[in-house]
């Protein structure tokens, strides 16, 4: 039997055939971005009218950002599932099985206001959770086949997807609590309805369309590789560059938790000075907006210029956004929306170059593992800044949250100096 035959024959021809790589390269982004659309509206929900939600049925804002940490504490379980499952199966079985646990998570939050079951919001939160983490993590799936020039652009392409998705959500707050209202459920429930069914729907095309497996095919062509090679890795060896790991991962950490603390009480700290749910929904939408649909700009830098500029980029575009949210009056739609927004652009540019480090540290064989390990701290990192979101602002201010969070940002700064530095020191010896 000859060497080709080791594997199926749809499989040798990605293993063999660079042009047959660089399609699946961009059929894989196509389905990624009809599911990212679908994620990104049920992500919406959440943040959105999650933290209004628990104040109406607790009565008390020093508990409203439980609802952000209990889906991010959830995402944070699902992450490291979802990481899992992908490793062991396949991106396709992962990532859709993520995605419609988050649906069934968002009709249990339904059924717990309609019940007005604290206990059961606060399970269903968390179970919603699964979403949120697997709307994360389906970005790394476009960087699978995806050359070393092209990894910034495939998560780009993911991210700005979710926008379309992402900023209808929080702009259907309104209708989707009218509708609800019309059918006997309260009204901050009924984003929860688009929710359900987004997640749903996002699950359902990447479990039928992401055919052949993008993973499944990457880990095929590196054993290939290194069998033509001679090169039989270690154990430990297939991980890599543990630095650019703890690099990428301290990024998206440290800019998930600024920007999670901030959005999370602004709906709240909108709600004191008078603002309706419209006006919630816009600057939450426009804040969602600056999150995704600077992506594939963002990308280019970051393939172009380089991971490390952009992620200090990141430290300084909190860093602004934390002054002036903390700084301008809550009365002031346009201070709002232009902070929320930089706070969202914060956000892209870490994401964006902190996925990018890992992708390149990793290898197909322990990346999904890897990913969906660093997933875990982004969205514990994310829990964390929901809970002290509330504690702070309630015993503190908003203001006093939002210029912790701004000034926070600045440790990403000699992070990242250090990084270089250490790299540079290893290339001179």
């Amino acid at each position: 039997m000859s060497e080709k035959n080791h594997q199926p024959a749809w499989l040798q021809q990605y293993i063999e055939s660079p042009s047959k790589r660089q399609e699946l390269y961009k059929r894989t982004l196509l389905v990624v971005v009809f599911s990212q659309i679908f994620g990104g509206a049920g992500l919406a929900a959440g943040i959105t009218v999650g933290s209004l939600l628990a104040r109406e049925m607790l009565g008390s804002d020093s508990l409203a950002g439980a609802p952000i940490a209990l889906f991010t504490l959830g995402s944070a379980a699902a992450a490291l599932i979802v990481g899992r499952l992908s490793q062991r199966f396949s991106r396709r079985l992962g990532l859709g099985a993520g995605f419609i646990t988050g649906g069934i998570g968002a009709i249990g939050v339904v059924a717990a206001a309609v019940m007005n079951n604290v206990f059961l919001l606060f399970a269903s939160l968390f179970i919603y959770g699964a979403g949120t983490a697997t709307n994360l993590q389906a970005r790394y799936a476009g960087t699978d086949m995806a050359n070393a020039s092209q990894r910034a652009k495939a998560v780009s392409i993911a991210l700005v997807s979710t926008t379309f998705g992402a900023v209808a959500g929080p702009n259907l707050v309104g209708v989707m609590g009218r509708f609800a209202e019309g059918i006997g459920i309260p009204p901050l429930a009924g984003p929860f309805i688009l929710a359900a069914a987004a997640y749903i729907l996002a699950g359902l095309v990447l479990m039928i369309m992401l055919r052949p497996d993008p993973l499944v095919v990457a880990k095929a062509i590196m054993e290939a590789t290194n069998k033509k090679e001679g090169h039989v890795p270690d154990r430990g060896e297939a991980s890599t560059d543990r630095r650019g790991i703890v690099i990428g991962a301290m990024v998206m950490i440290l800019t998930q938790i600024v920007m999670v603390a901030i959005m999370t009480m602004t709906p709240v700290h909108m709600e004191h000075h008078g603002h309706g749910l419209k006006d919630v929904g816009l600057v939450i939408g426009i804040h969602i907006g600056a999150m995704y649909l600077p992506s594939l700009l963002t990308g280019v830098l970051v393939d172009k210029i380089g991971r490390p500029i952009m992620a200090i980029a990141s430290g300084l575009t909190l860093l602004a956004a934390g002054l002036l949210s903390g700084l301008t009056s809550g009365e002031s739609m346009p201070l709002l929306i232009i902070a929320l927004a930089l706070l969202g652009l914060g956000w892209n540019f870490g994401l964006i170059s902190g996925t990018a480090l890992i992708v390149d540290a990793t290898t197909p064989s322990t990346r999904a593992k890897t990913q969906g390990t660093v997933d875990v701290f982004i969205a514990l990192a994310g829990a964390s800044g929901g809970v002290l979101s509330g504690m702070v602002a309630a015993n503190f201010s908003y203001s006093a949250l939002s210029l912790a969070g701004g000034f926070l940002s600045l440790l990403l700064l000699p992070a990242i100096i250090w990084s270089r530095d250490k790299k540079n020191s290893s290339k001179a010896a």
